[in-house]
């Protein structure tokens, strides 16, 4: 990937159709900063699945969205809740697909710019629809082609949620 041009980068990325991730996410609201570990997989067209690894108060919580349903489940305490045709999670922030998503339905319209930065290439999309979820940037390293982090921000600039892709299994 190291010899591979930015748009030969955004069609790699914006052509994922599956991938498996180990995430560390830190979540800020007004006043704190939530630190989670997660499992999360997709498959193409909207399979989803994320499973809370860290902390351990919610350790196991599997959340699994098939296209239609969408399943929480707590492993500790072997219970589970289904909410059928559920479109919602398609707004998810704080997946990879739901990033690319994003990306393609906004570039038509001039709302994403794509450049490189030190060692990354970076792709930002701005949806001005939603003063809370206004920009989200996401950096592939050059070298590997594979992402490694994902910013979300609000209207004012403030970071509402940083994603650091630990591990990446890209298919």
């Amino acid at each position: 990937m190291s010899n591979k041009s930015i748009e030969e980068i955004e069609k790699y990325i914006l052509n994922i159709s599956s991938y498996k991730a180990k995430i560390e996410m830190l979540v800020n609201s007004n006043k704190t900063t939530n630190k989670y570990v997660l499992l999360q997989t997709y498959e193409k067209p909207n399979k989803t699945k994320q499973i809370i690894l860290e902390p351990s108060n919610i350790e196991g919580l599997e959340i699994e969205y098939d296209g239609q349903k969408l399943t929480i489940k707590n492993t500790k305490l072997n219970l589970s809740k289904v909410y059928e045709n559920y479109e919602i999670i398609l707004n998810n922030y704080m997946t990879l697909e739901s990033f690319i998503s994003s990306y393609e339905s906004l570039k038509e319209n001039d709302k994403t710019k794509i450049y490189e930065e030190n060692n990354s290439v970076i792709m930002e999309v701005e949806d001005k629809t939603n003063n809370y979820i206004y920009k989200k940037s996401l950096y592939i390293s050059k070298e590997t082609g594979v992402p490694s982090k994902l910013l979300v921000e609000d209207i004012n600039g403030k970071e509402l949620v940083y994603i650091l892709y630990s591990e990446m299994e890209i298919k």
